[in-house]
C-alpha cells in the first residue's frame, strides 16, 4: 500500500510555509519602513500572524516527515536511503537530519524557535529583525520545496516527500508502479551513535544563532541605528558562539568515539566550514565589547558580525553543493542544488555588502587614540590572530572552489588540498594557539586596569614566575622532543596562570564578571589536552614478533596491531588480552549476546537461541525461542587482565559494509591521565562463505584425548537418542550422541554430532562450531573394539587484528571544555542582564 496522503500533505505544508515566509518578510518590511506609528504598528501584527503560520506549517513538515520515517513508508525515496525497520527509535531520529532535505528542516524550525523568541523579547527591533529572518528563512524553505516551474523546466528545492518511484529508475516500477520496498537502505554506519542524535541539533542551532546578531547588524544599517544595535546582538553573539562552539567539540567527541583514525580532528574540509566561522563568531564578539567599552571598533563589528554570518552561507554552500565530493568523506552529494545555494549565498553577500558600502561614511568612528597599553589594543589584536587563523584554513579548504571558477573560464588549474593535511593546517595553527595563549593571558590584565609600563611589569611579574616554575617541573618530568610542544605549553600554561590570577581577584570582587577569564582558562586547558593527546599519543599494540599479520597487509599495520586469536590470551603492554568473540544486540534485551548461541533462520535479523538468556536466575528468554537482532554492528568481546586479575572488558564494533568496507568503532577505557583508545583493524569477513577443509577421518576410544583444530578433545560419553528435533524417529530407527570435550586455553567448548540409522540408512548429523574452525561427524560406531570414528573439517579460527593507542592527558581537553562553557555561560548572562536593564529603562 503506497501512503500518497501523508506526503501530500507534507509538500502542500512546505508549501504553505514558504508563501508565508515571503509574506511574512514583505509585511515586516512594509512595518518597519513605514513613518506612521498606527500603519507600522498593523502590519507587525499581521506579520506576527503570517511568521506564526509559516511557523505552524514547518512543525508540520517535521512531524510528516519523521511519521514517514518512523512508520517505514518506503515507498518515500528519503525514508527508504535513510531508515531501515532494525533502527532503533533513537537512529530514527538520526535519520531525519541524515538526509540533505531534513538537516535543511532541522535549521527552518530553529528559525522558526529564534524568531518567537525574537518577537516577544525585543518590540523596537521586531520588524527590521524579523525582516531579515523571513528572508533568510524563504530562501531556506525554498531549498527543500521541490516544485518545477512550467514551460522552464526550472526545479526549485528537493523535497523530502518524493517517491522512490520518481527518482529511481528501476525496472521493477514499470511491471508494479505501486511496489513498495520492504525495508530500507538504513542509516550510515558511522551515524548510528548517539552523539549524533544530539550533535546535528547542537550544531544547526548555532548555525541559526548566527543569523540573529547579522539581522540586528543589517537593521541597525537600514535604520541608521549604527551603534544601538549592538547591545542586544552581544548576548545573542555571545550564546551563538557558546552553541556553535559546543556542536563542534560535540563533532569531535562523536569522532573521537565513533571513527577509527584515532582523535576528534582530522582537519577534514567539512570540519573546517564550521571552524573557520566560529573564529570569526569569537573575534566579532571581542570587537562588539570593544565597542562598548570605548566606542572603538564598530566598523570592525560591523564587518566581522556580517563575515561570520556569509562564512556559514559559504560553509552551506561548500558541505552542500558537492563541490567537496572529492575533498570530504563528510560532505552532501549535489541534489542539484549548487546554483539555488550560490544564488542564496550572493544575495546575501550582495546586500550585505552594498548596505554596507552605501552607509560606511555615515558609521560613527573614534578619534580616540589607541595605546600599546590599552585593552582596545590587545582586543583588536586577539581578534586579528583568530581571524587570520580562520583564513589560514579557509584559504586551502576552498582550493576545490578554485578549480570550479577556474574551469568555468575555461581554465584548468588542478590545484590539489594538502596531501596530509593533519600537518599542514597544524604546523601553522600551532602557531596562532600559541598566540591566542599569549593574548588571552595578557589582554586580562588590560581589560580590568588602566596600564603603563610599570604596572605591566607588575601585573605579569608573580604570573610567569608561576609560569616558569610550573614549565620547568613539566619539562623535567616529561620529554619535549619538539621545541613547538614545548613552546605551546608554556604559552599555554602562563594563560591558566594569568587569567587564574584574574579570576581570584574578580570573585573576591564580583564573581558575576569572571566569565571571560574562565573562558580564557578553558580554553588553555583544551590546548594542554589537545598538545598531549595528539602530540604524545602512542601506539601500544605492538607487533613484536615480526610476522606479517596477512598477505596483503602493509608494514605499518604489521607493525601497530596484535592478532587475536579467539580464547587464546597475547601480551600487549602491561595488558594481558584474551578475544572472547563476537557479541549482538537483541531487541528488548540490555546485554549483548555470543553471536555463536544463535542459530539462523532464513530471516537475516531472526535467530534461535542455543542457550537460555537472562540474569540474576531470571530467563529472559528460553532456548529455542526466537529472538530478533540490531544487525548493522558486531561487537567484539576483549578482556583486559594485569598479571592474573582481570582488569576490564572492551568491546569495540564494526561492520563488514558490502559497499564501504570495514566501518569499526573504537571502544575507550578512560583513565584519569590518559585514554586507551581501542578498535579492530581487521576481522572474517561474515559475508564470505568459510572455506572448509576436506574430511579427515580419525579413530578415538572413550575418555581419549585427540587433537582437534590445535584444540584438545575429549570424548566423554555416547549416549542414544529416543528424539530429534524435526526427524520423526521409528520403531526400527536408531540414533546415538557424541558428547565431545574441546579445551580452549580459556574456556571449554562442547560437540554434539550425531549418528542417525534411519530405515537402515546410516545418516550422519555433523555438529560444527566455526569460532573454533571445526565441524565434526560422528561416522562410525564399532561396538567390539570400542572405536569411533569421526571426521573431522577445519577452517580459519575465530580472530580479530586489534589496534590500541594511549592518549595521555585527554580529559584535560574534555575538562577545558567544560570550563569553557561554564565561562561562557556566566558571561552570557552578564551580558542579558545589561541588555535587560537597558531595555526596562527604554520601555520605563
Amino acid at each position: 500500500m503506497v501512503h500518497y496522503d501523508i506526503g501530500n500533505i507534507g509538500h502542500l505544508l512546505v508549501i504553505i510555509s514558504f508563501v508565508f515566509s515571503l509574506a511574512a518578510a514583505i509585511s515586516y518590511g512594509l512595518a518597519a519602513n513605514s513613518k506612521d506609528p498606527a500603519d507600522s504598528d498593523r502590519y507587525r501584527r499581521l506579520s506576527r500572524v503570517l511568521f506564526f503560520i509559516h511557523g505552524a506549517a514547518v512543525l508540520g513538515v517535521v512531524t510528516t516527515l519523521f511519521i514517514i520515517i518512523h512508520q517505514h513508508y518506503f515507498e518515500y525515496h528519503y525514508a527508504f536511503s535513510h531508515s531501515s525497520r532494525s533502527l532503533p527509535v533513537h537512529y530514527m531520529i538520526s535519520c531525519f537530519w541524515e538526509g540533505q532535505e531534513g538537516s535543511f528542516l532541522l535549521w527552518i524550525f530553529w528559525h522558526v524557535i529564534l524568531g518567537i523568541v525574537l518577537i516577544f523579547s525585543n518590540r523596537k527591533w521586531e520588524a527590521s529583525v524579523m525582516f531579515v529572518f523571513c528572508l533568510v528563512q524563504m530562501f531556506l524553505t525554498s531549498m527543500i520545496l521541490g516544485v518545477v516551474i512550467p514551460g522552464l523546466e526550472l526545479k526549485i528545492g528537493s523535497s523530502p516527500f518524493m517517491l522512490l518511484r520518481d527518482v529511481i529508475n528501476a525496472p521493477i516500477f514499470l511491471s508494479n508502479p505501486e511496489f513498495v520496498p520492504t525495508d530500507g537502505n538504513g542509516l550510515n554506519p558511522l551515524l548510528q551513535n548517539y552523539w549524533m542524535v544530539i550533535h546535528p541539533p547542537t550544531l544547526f542551532l548555532g548555525f541559526a544563532l548566527t543569523l540573529v546578531p547579522f539581522a540586528y547588524c543589517i537593521a541597525g544599517l537600514w535604520k541608521g541605528e549604527y551603534t544601538e544595535w549592538i547591545r542586544p546582538a552581544l548576548p545573542w553573539a555571545l550564546f551563538s558562539a557558546l552553541i556553535l562552539g559546543i556542536g563542534i567539540l560535540m563533532g569531535a567527541y562523536w569522532a573521537y568515539e565513533t571513527l577509527n583514525f584515532g582523535g576528534y580532528w582530522n582537519w577534514d574540509p567539512v570540519e573546517n566550514a564550521v571552524y573557520v566561522p566560529w573564529l570569526v563568531l569569537v573575534a566579532s564578539y571581542h570587537t562588539m565589547i570593544t565597542f562598548k567599552k570605548s566606542s572603538l571598533a564598530l566598523k570592525s563589528s560591523f564587518i566581522l558580525v556580517i563575515a561570520t554570518f556569509l562564512l556559514v552561507l559559504y560553509s552551506t554552500f561548500l558541505t552542500r553543493s558537492g563541490v567537496l565530493g572529492n575533498a570530504s568523506v563528510h560532505s552532501f552529494t549535489d541534489l542539484g542544488l549548487s546554483g539555488q545555494l550560490l544564488i542564496y549565498m550572493l544575495f546575501f553577500v550582495l546586500l550585505a555588502v552594498i548596505l554596507l558600502v552605501v552607509k560606511w561614511k555615515q558609521i560613527p568612528t573614534s578619534d580616540k587614540e589607541v595605546s600599546i597599553y590599552s585593552r582596545e589594543f590587545w582586543i583588536f589584536i586577539g581578534a586579528t590572530v583568530l581571524c587570520l587563523m580562520g583564513f589560514q584554513v579557509l584559504a586551502a579548504t576552498s582550493i576545490p572552489v578554485y578549480n570550479v571558477i577556474a574551469e568555468a573560464f575555461g581554465v584548468i588549474l588542478n590545484m590539489a588540498i594538502p596531501a596530509d593535511q593533519i600537518a599542514y593546517y597544524s604546523d601553522i595553527q600551532i602557531w596562532f594557539a600559541m598566540a591566542i595563549a599569549l593574548l588571552s593571558g595578557t589582554g586580562q590584565f588590560f581589560f580590568w586596569q588602566k596600564m603603563d609600563k610599570a604596572k605591566l611589569a607588575q601585573a605579569l611579574t608573580l604570573p610567569l614566575v608561576f609560569t616558569l616554575i610550573i614549565s620547568t617541573v613539566v619539562m623535567i618530568a616529561g620529554d619535549f622532543e619538539s621545541i613547538r610542544y614545548l613552546l605551546l605549553l608554556i604559552c599555554s600554561i602562563y594563560a591558566i596562570v594569568a587569567n587564574a590570577s584574574i579570576l581570584i581577584n574578580l570573585l573576591r570582587k564580583s564573581p558575576g564578571l569572571s566569565g571571560g577569564s574562565i573562558a580564557h582558562i578553558g580554553i588553555a586547558l583544551m590546548l594542554v589536552g589537545i598538545l598531549y593527546s595528539s602530540g604524545y599519543s602512542k601506539v601500544v599494540s605492538l607487533n613484536n614478533s615480526g610476522l606479517r599479520l596477512f598477505k596483503e597487509s602493509n608494514a605499518e599495520m604489521d607493525r601497530e596491531n596484535v592478532l587475536l586469536w579467539l580464547n587464546q590470551p597475547r601480551e600487549m603492554g602491561e595488558f594481558t588480552l584474551v578475544y572472547k568473540g563476537p557479541r549482538k544486540e537483541i531487541r528488548g534485551y540490555n546485554q549483548l549476546v555470543n553471536f555463536y548461541d544463535l542459530a539462523p533462520t532464513k530471516e537475516p535479523t531472526r535467530f534461535v537461541l542455543r542457550e537460555n538468556l537472562g540474569t540474576d536466575g531470571i530467563t529472559a528468554f528460553a532456548k529455542g525461542d526466537t529472538v530478533t537482532i540490531y544487525e548493522e554492528n558486531t561487537y567484539y568481546e576483549v578482556e583486559y587482565f594485569k598479571g592474573e586479575e582481570y582488569a576490564f572488558t572492551l568491546y569495540p564494533r564494526a561492520q563488514v559494509n558490502p559497499d564501504m568496507g570495514l566501518i569499526a568503532s573504537p571502544d575507550i577505557k578512560h583513565y584519569i591521565n590518559r585514554d586507551l583508545y581501542t578498535h579492530v583493524s581487521a576481522v572474517p569477513d561474515p559475508n564470505e562463505e568459510l572455506e572448509w577443509s576436506e574430511w579427515e577421518d580419525m579413530q578415538v576410544t572413550m575418555r581419549e584425548q585427540f587433537f582437534l583444530n590445535d584444540f584438545v578433545a575429549t570424548l566423554d560419553s555416547i549416549r542414544p537418542v529416543k528424539e530429534l528435533e524435526g526427524v520423526p524417529l521409528l520403531a526400527d530407527d536408531f540414533a546415538v550422541l557424541a558428547y565431545i570435550t574441546v579445551k580452549g586455553s580459556m574456556e571449554e567448548y562442547q560437540l554434539r554430532p550425531i549418528l542417525l540409522i534411519k530405515e537402515g540408512q546410516t545418516i550422519p548429523i555433523p555438529d560444527r562450531r566455526p569460532e573454533l574452525g571445526l565441524r565434526l561427524v560422528l561416522t562410525e560406531i564399532d561396538p567390539e573394539t570400542g572405536i569411533f570414528t569421526f571426521s573431522v573439517s577445519t577452517t580459519q579460527k575465530e580472530y580479530i587484528v586489534l589496534k590500541a593507542i594511549e592518549k595521555p592527558l585527554i580529559n584535560v581537553l574534555w575538562i577545558g571544555t567544560i570550563v569553557m562553557v561554564i565561562g561562557f555561560i556566566i558571561a552570557i548572562r552578564r551580558r542579558y542582564n545589561e541588555f535587560r536593564k537597558m531595555r526596562d529603562k527604554a520601555v520605563a
